[in-house]
């Protein structure tokens, strides 16, 4: 059984950071791209940053220089490391496993930016 579990959110002030695990099992996490996306209520889904097989790493202007995506393939883990917080990225935040052929989603954990 594939999953995709997320961890880390939590309740955080501006400024403030966070660091998200997202966990594989089932899976070879190592030929997947992953991605992270987010979404705030009443808002669609937006995507935050990704991470492909080879490492290559890319990220909106939303979140570019304040998000870092790093994967640990003997871990199974890919990690988002969130910095300099602000009030508008809080969301529940998921990723999303893609081989090209599969596509797999976490459960999401929220992330609340709030003083």
């Amino acid at each position: 059984q594939v999953q995709l579990v997320e961890s880390g959110g939590g309740l955080v002030q501006p400024g403030g950071s966070l660091r998200l695990s997202c966990s594989a099992s089932g899976i070879m996490l190592s030929v997947y791209a992953i991605r992270w996306y987010r979404q705030a209520p009443g808002k669609p889904r937006e995507w935050v940053a990704t991470i492909t097989s080879t490492e290559n790493t890319n990220y909106p202007d939303s979140v570019k220089g304040r998000f870092t995506i790093s994967r640990d393939n003997a871990k199974k883990t890919v990690y988002l490391q969130m910095m300099s917080l602000k009030l508008e990225d809080t969301a529940v935040y998921y990723c999303n496993g893609n081989n090209g052929f599969n596509d797999y989603w976490g459960q999401g954990t929220q992330v609340t930016v709030s003083s």
